[in-house]
């Protein structure tokens, strides 16, 4: 049987690091781009992402909520370095690309799979630490194997080590990009060299794939068994190409069965939803709030991931040890203890993005090294104020038998 879907699309998220002291200007070289502009959010426009986060979360990813349209206007139309300044110790911004029309593209150059970017964002935290998204959709074409080969291929467009014959001839025919080259050559003008995300361990070649797709109802509906299609299932969950002919029961993937037709998958790979036409909900209302809500729920529990990485790093150098405290006390409080939503499915959601993430094993690991050097830093200082006051009583005693002396002799 083959599959057709009904609604697709996919995100791929590239996350990077800016280096330490260079936030601000890096803020400022996208403000002066014109090609991106300062994402702002207001409750009227806004209201379900106002709605889903509690406040705490809600200042912290989106702090023109409580801004006010007012103060936004002031902000726009501050000078460049002064906006950039102030905008540096917001704790998150958000800057769109402007794309003037959805860019097309094309994979193949013959029965290729046309596909368009239709939304680029790039999401920065004062920390330095940013992700890079791209929005793609595939262009009048059902066939859910391209809808797999698609995501397998696109994922690894920004590897160094891979030569275009290798992807089909990738093309994004466009004024924008005319190749998979130049596609390549606007992500490094975006991240750099990325050498900060590398220092962490970060795989800076690979796109975490974030897919939505909702197949046609004739194939899962009450009357059908899911176990008919559940090879395609895993295949795309697993970010696998049509032809793939592995063992499949052996991935392993952490699964989400919250809805009665439609199963998430989460690996450290990516986020993929996988549904039916067969409730109208799939594709009217879970679609919109897979890209945002959901979407910024799993960007969060990234973010989390790679501060804990920059922060187990920091406690490795004796001379940011001390920074690198602060940093994770700050984000313990800030962070960590926080509930991010009281929305059923987003609070299970986050649950699941963290165990798959191992967030709770990091933190421990980062806990307890932070104890250790908490302990040894007390140590040396009560052994420093110990050997103070011996300096303070020694030279007493000494200024005392002095002064004895002198009157003795008087």
């Amino acid at each position: 049987m083959e599959l057709k879907t009904n609604y697709q699309y996919t995100y791929f998220i590239l996350p990077y690091v800016i280096k330490e002291g260079r936030y601000q200007k890096y803020l400022l070289k996208l403000l002066k781009d014109k090609e991106f502009k300062l994402k702002t959010f207001q409750k009227e426009k806004d209201f379900k992402m106002y709605q889903y986060f509690l406040p705490k979360t809600r200042d912290f990813l989106f702090s023109s909520f409580s801004l006010g349209n007012s103060k936004i206007k002031k902000l726009e139309d501050l000078p460049d370095e002064t906006k950039s300044a102030i905008l540096s110790k917001y704790s998150c911004n958000i800057f769109e690309y402007n794309i003037k029309k959805d860019i097309q593209g094309k994979i193949e150059d013959k029965n290729g799979i046309f596909f368009t970017i239709g939304k680029i964002e790039i999401i920065c935290f004062e920390t330095g630490i940013c992700f890079l998204v791209i929005k793609t959709n595939i262009e009048d074409d059902y066939n859910f194997e391209n809808v797999l080969n698609f995501n397998y291929k696109f994922r690894d467009i920004n590897n160094e080590a891979a030569k275009l014959d290798g992807y089909d001839n990738i093309r994004l025919q466009t004024n924008s990009f005319s190749s998979a080259e130049t596609f390549k050559d606007f992500v490094r003008k975006i991240t750099g060299a990325n050498l900060e995300a590398m220092k962490l361990d970060i795989d800076t070649e690979r796109f975490l794939t974030y897919s939505y797709v909702c197949i046609d109802q004739e194939a899962w509906n009450s009357n059908t068994k899911f176990a008919d299609i559940n090879h395609y299932y895993i295949k795309y969950a697993n970010i696998l190409p049509a032809d793939n002919s592995r063992k499949l029961e052996e991935e392993k993937i952490t699964t989400v069965s919250r809805w009665k037709y439609a199963k998430l998958a989460i690996s450290k790979l990516g986020v993929m939803l996988f549904s039916s036409s067969e409730d109208m909900n799939n594709y009217t209302i879970l679609p919109d709030e897979f890209e945002n809500q959901y979407l910024y729920t799993y960007i969060l529990n990234l973010y989390k991931k790679i501060n804990l990485k920059k922060i187990e790093q920091k406690l490795k150098d004796a001379k940011k040890v001390k920074i690198a405290r602060k940093k994770f006390i700050e984000f313990t409080k800030k962070m960590w203890i926080q509930e991010i939503t009281e929305d059923e499915a987003g609070t299970m959601l986050n649950h699941k993005i963290g165990e798959v993430l191992e967030l709770e094993n990091l933190y421990g690991q980062v806990k307890n090294k932070y104890d250790v050097l908490y302990k040894d830093l007390n140590i040396e200082k009560d052994k420093k104020v110990t050997i103070t006051i011996g300096i303070i009583l020694i030279a007493s005693l000494i200024f005392n038998v002095l002064n004895f002396i002198a009157l003795m002799r008087q």
